[in-house]
């Protein structure tokens, strides 16, 4: 729902992504099937099975209300990385997009792994949200987000345009327990279906 614009970008370029999940989003009973969807999901977008991991950790169930720890996030984190090899994060902001809490915990678990963990050439990035109106302006927040990132220095933002919105909307597509009429609009019409605007973590 949310990066899509990023993993169609880097897979483009032949970049090698891993996809780490933190939760297989049991809330309403139907973390199985999700997980198995998310897998559909990364097929489309060409991210190799091998590369994705989907947590089922007792401490990290999804829902509203559900504080995750953001020590064990970072730990999770660490490990993922150093057994890749991985060198450069992509994640949420602090708001996480919709605000949902497990989105902003996992900003605050990366945030804790740069300050005691990372190695001093890591990168990491975060997904900037977006005020209501340009959440939902579609593909006219292009020339608003790349107005956007030219307003900070160089190399701290980039504005990263989905050459291909429409297998965006196929990946979703195979998330058929949440693919209901407002998701459906929400694809449609999200700007984070056409556009990702990524912030340097510092």
């Amino acid at each position: 729902m949310f990066f899509s614009p990023t993993m169609n970008f880097l897979t483009s370029r032949g970049h090698k992504l891993y996809i780490l999940c933190m939760s297989i989003g049991n809330a309403d009973g139907m973390g199985t099937m999700r997980r198995e969807e998310l897998y559909k999901a990364s097929t489309v977008l060409k991210v190799p099975l091998n590369q994705v991991k989907i947590l089922d950790h007792p401490d990290l169930q999804d829902g509203f209300g559900k504080v995750w720890d953001h020590k064990l996030l970072a730990e999770i984190i660490e490990q993922e990385i150093s057994s890749h090899g991985i060198d450069l994060i992509i994640t949420f902001d602090s708001y996480g997009v919709s605000g949902h809490c497990n989105h902003r915990d996992v900003h605050n678990g990366v945030r804790g792994f740069l300050h005691n963990k990372a190695p001093q050439s890591f990168e990491a990035w975060e997904l900037v949200s977006t005020n209501i109106l340009r959440k939902y302006s579609g593909p006219f927040d292009i020339w608003l987000s790349s107005m956007f990132s030219k307003e900070h220095p160089s190399g701290m933002m980039h504005c990263l345009l989905n050459e291909r919105p429409r297998q965006s909307f196929l990946a979703m597509a195979q998330h058929a327990s949440q693919w209901v009429w407002f998701r459906k609009l929400f694809v449609t019409f999200s700007s984070y279906t056409y556009v990702n605007t990524l912030k340097r973590i510092n």
